[in-house]
């Protein structure tokens, strides 16, 4: 404040009483120090204004001392009366100046001792309103209250600096306040802070930090509590079961939402408000407040990562906390952004490196469980293997952590020779384009899994079986990759050329299973001339047609196209070359009491016999079956 203010604060004007100069000179607001019999000996500056302020700051101050009067000890300050709350602060804050500007010469003056018991006594006064404010508004100084006000909360600064001002522009500015912003939890960080402004400025930092810290920390670890995260030993989850152990994830996963977007983020906001006056009272609040807990919550992921059993199962878990924490990383960067808050940014760090080692290691287990199946074929169908079901199901499931697992796999070397890639992988990885960590490790997956499911193959003794398998399976991998999001990791090449292998096994299957009755069959049914030869004919595909049957009908081909498909490629090399030497030596035949028998089947018989392979069991003679897939439909007759 300029010099002039304070003499105009601390001195009362001369008073005149006469307008005659001489009178005018000899009357003032001292009386002449000759009436007296002693020298003149005009009060410094610095006393006049401490003797001023200690008779403004002794009543105000004294009549809210707990320890003199019963009202002051049943009564808040800031809530009875606000408007004499911040006359209170303001004639403190001026005492303290008043020492300040005393203290030089007087260090040992009784004013200066006075002064000290007045201060110490509203400094008891202040922490008490202190604590009480944040005793009585916990609901309203909620993390999720705070942080969900935040964006009003500029207008609080406004409240700082109420010594400044005369008592009515201080209670004009209260109670603008107070009508814009009528929330008790603005309220409550209004009053917080103008006290943490007073006790600071006055040299009592350290007593109110403390209130401070106790009350909140308090808060922020009940919160944690209440969320369901709790401080577990290495050995404890080492000894957890999966179930016991998936729980306490479940419950970290949905702490970690709440604890970062309101907990810690409302406890930021409400710190850097109350301590805005100092950034390292608030920096050391914050930290003190928040650093346990959140030790706790960033430290269970590496808790679980190290003490667990790394097996392929639980990786959908350990993906969901690697996304808890990855996903809330700006926000976390930006809440503990404080040098004394690096080693709680180090630790979500730390768990995020542990979970990843994690995944890898899960991967790599997963990768040799496939290569050690031993689970048996269902050799009659030639059917879909349940380890195919297993192994997309589970790699489907993986797709949709795309993105974390990008970054997880980021690492990985690239395969030491891009032409086995294209050849095998299914999609072109050049050295100017390689693919993307995660496409290459989901291709070589898939590999593994073909891999193993040819070596399954060659367990059937009718090798037509094991193509169709082979068709099958691969068929069941191809539509899982087109319809999750497998299919964006890799491409339509990939799809493209295993599409074709789907169609290369089928039609071997059709070639080693059915040639041998298209071969009964003569390209032109004309080009037979006589009945022994039309006859021959006629046994020879009887035989061949019925075996066959009988041993494909125990076929199963789940996918409606691709068994839509084999049946329409059958139907023109074996129903329409029969249709045709039937049209052309049926009826002859027939009509020969001798060779009648000869002809056991009509056109429309083997087509409805085609029709009803591939669903697993069918009557020789009526043509049922039991479907695999209900809901596909399928034709009759080719």
């Amino acid at each position: 404040m300029p010099r002039k203010g304070m003499r105009s604060l601390f001195f009362s004007p001369k008073v005149s009483t006469s307008t005659d100069s001489s009178t005018s000179s000899s009357i003032s607001y001292f009386p002449s120090p000759s009436r007296f019999g002693f020298s003149p000996s005009k009060p410094s500056f610095s006393e006049s204004v401490m003797n001023r302020t200690l008779e403004m700051a002794e009543p105000i101050i004294m009549k809210w001392n707990p320890e003199t009067t019963t009202f002051a000890k049943v009564t808040s300050l800031f809530y009875d009366n606000r408007k004499e709350a911040i006359v209170f602060i303001k004639w403190v804050k001026n005492l303290q100046k008043a020492m300040q500007l005393f203290i030089t010469g007087n260090s040992s003056s009784e004013k200066l001792v006075r002064a000290q018991n007045l201060m110490q006594i509203a400094m008891k006064r202040l922490q008490k309103e202190f604590y009480q404010i944040l005793s009585m508004n916990r609901a309203h100084l909620d993390p999720e209250s705070v942080s969900t006000r935040s964006s009003s909360t500029s207008f609080l600064s406004s409240i700082s600096d109420y010594g400044e001002e005369d008592d009515d522009e201080d209670t004009r500015i209260v109670n603008e306040s107070i009508t814009e912003v009528e929330d008790a939890s603005s309220i409550a960080m209004a009053d917080l802070k103008l006290i943490a402004d007073c006790m600071i400025s006055c040299g009592y930092a350290k007593e109110c930090l403390k209130i401070y810290t106790i009350i909140r920390k308090s808060i922020v670890d009940e919160g944690i509590y209440k969320l369901g995260v709790e401080k577990f030993s290495a050995s404890q989850v080492h000894k957890m079961d999966w179930n016991a152990l998936e729980l306490r994830i479940n419950h970290w996963l949905n702490a970690v939402r709440t604890a970062v977007k309101t907990l810690f983020n409302g406890e930021r906001i409400l710190s850097d408000h109350v301590f805005a006056s100092s950034d390292s009272i608030r920096e050391s609040c914050f930290t003190v407040i928040t650093k346990e807990g959140a030790i706790i919550l960033f430290g269970f992921p590496e808790n679980v990562a190290k003490n667990s059993k790394k097996s392929p199962e639980k990786v959908f878990r350990i993906l969901d906390m690697y996304t808890g924490i990855s996903n809330h990383w700006p926000e976390i960067d930006s809440i503990f952004s404080f040098d004394s808050t690096t080693n709680i940014k180090s630790q979500a760090l730390t768990s995020l490196v542990r979970l990843g080692e994690y995944v890898r290691t899960a991967l790599n287990a997963f990768e040799s469980e496939i290569q050690k199946d031993s689970s048996k074929l269902h050799v009659a169908g030639a059917e879909i293997h349940i380890l195919t079901t297993d192994v997309m199901n589970y790699l489907s499931i993986l797709s949709d952590y795309s993105n974390i697992l990008s970054d997880i796999l980021a690492d990985s070397p690239p395969p030491a020779n891009n032409s086995v890639t294209e050849s095998y992988f299914g999609f072109t990885d050049s050295d100017d384009s390689p693919a993307p960590p995660i496409t290459r490790k989901i291709a070589w997956l898939i590999l593994v899994l073909l891999c193993k499911l040819d070596a399954k193959a060659r367990y059937y003794k009718d090798v037509s079986f094991s193509y169709l398998f082979l068709a099958n399976n691969l068929q069941y991998v191809v539509e899982k990759v087109r319809t999750s999001n497998l299919k964006y990791l890799l491409g339509d090449e990939w799809l493209s050329k295993h599409d074709s292998k789907v169609q290369q096994f089928a039609t071997n299957y059709e070639r080693l299973g059915w040639s041998h009755v298209t071969n009964t069959l003569p390209e032109d049914p004309t080009a037979v001339r006589t009945p022994e030869q039309v006859k021959e004919i006629f046994k020879k595909f009887n035989s061949s047609f019925d075996q066959a049957y009988r041993k494909q009908s125990v076929c199963v081909v789940l996918d409606s196209k691709l068994r839509d498909a084999i049946k329409v490629r059958l139907a023109r090399k074996i129903f329409r070359g029969y249709q045709k030497f039937y049209n052309a030596h049926g009826v002859a035949m027939q009509r020969d009491r001798n060779s009648a028998a000869v002809v056991r089947f009509a056109p429309e018989d083997v087509g409805h016999r085609l029709s009803d392979l591939f669903f697993g069991t069918v009557d020789s003679g009526s043509g049922s079956h039991s479907s695999f897939d209900p809901s596909s439909s399928h034709s009759r007759r080719p």
